[in-house]
């Protein structure tokens, strides 16, 4: 279930997003706690919607945002100092984690600032080291930390392709069952990560196995 979504201040695709809270808030029956990062709290003010906290140092805020900012009587605010040792994305996430989020969606992390998203594709692994799922969304990919022994479905896939990239290692005996692209006890490093690039699903199951390294897969569609 996710309990978390923070939205950062990267490209937002606002209607996918919207999509993405109604369905979640459908199926789970309660909407997830939501964390406004930074710039990301002008998504709520387009939206119309009233994020739970919200967290930064707000300089990149419009003077609507800020007047935004200001008029929020329910919602935790976290004002942090402008020369820090981590982003304002991250400072959400720890708070999401510190308040219990074991599965923590984040949407407008990934855009023109390649530094960022490096650092938010970061934070996937800062999740898994503590056991916290950490996913990024857009409305054309889905990246996430897998374990060895995960089952992907095609009917419930995010998008067509399928792509598997090593993070802080090599990835040592990687297999893939049920795609259309087979690998059998691979040793994946970053240099070679064009060889698991774009696979697709071919069985009604698929299976990812490995023996040791940390794997990030990335759902991708046109």
């Amino acid at each position: 279930m996710i309990d978390t979504i923070v939205v950062s201040g990267g490209n937002i695709q606002e209607d996918f997003a919207l999509d993405f809270l109604k369905k979640t808030e459908e199926k789970q029956g309660k909407m997830p706690y939501l964390i406004a990062a930074d710039k990301g709290l002008e998504f709520f003010l387009h939206t119309g919607i009233c994020p739970d906290m919200a967290v930064g140092d707000f300089d990149s805020l419009s003077d609507e945002g800020e007047e935004f900012l200001k008029s929020l009587e329910n919602t935790e605010i976290c004002r942090l100092r402008p020369e820090k040792d981590d982003s304002d994305t991250q400072s959400a996430v720890c708070r999401a984690a510190e308040r219990g989020g074991k599965n923590i969606v984040l949407f407008g992390c990934l855009g023109t600032r390649l530094d960022h998203t490096f650092a938010n594709m970061g934070l996937l692994v800062w999740g898994q080291q503590r056991g916290i799922r950490v996913s990024i969304y857009d409305r054309y990919n889905y990246i996430t930390m897998i374990e060895s022994g995960t089952v992907l479905k095609r009917k419930e896939q995010f998008g067509k392709y399928v792509s598997f990239f090593s993070m802080g290692g090599d990835v040592s005996g990687l297999t893939l069952k049920g795609f259309k692209y087979p690998l059998n006890c691979h040793y994946l490093t970053v240099s070679d990560c064009g060889l698991t690039v774009s696979n697709e699903i071919s069985e009604e199951e698929a299976e990812v196995t490995f023996d040791s390294g940390n794997l990030v897969m990335i759902m991708s569609r046109d």
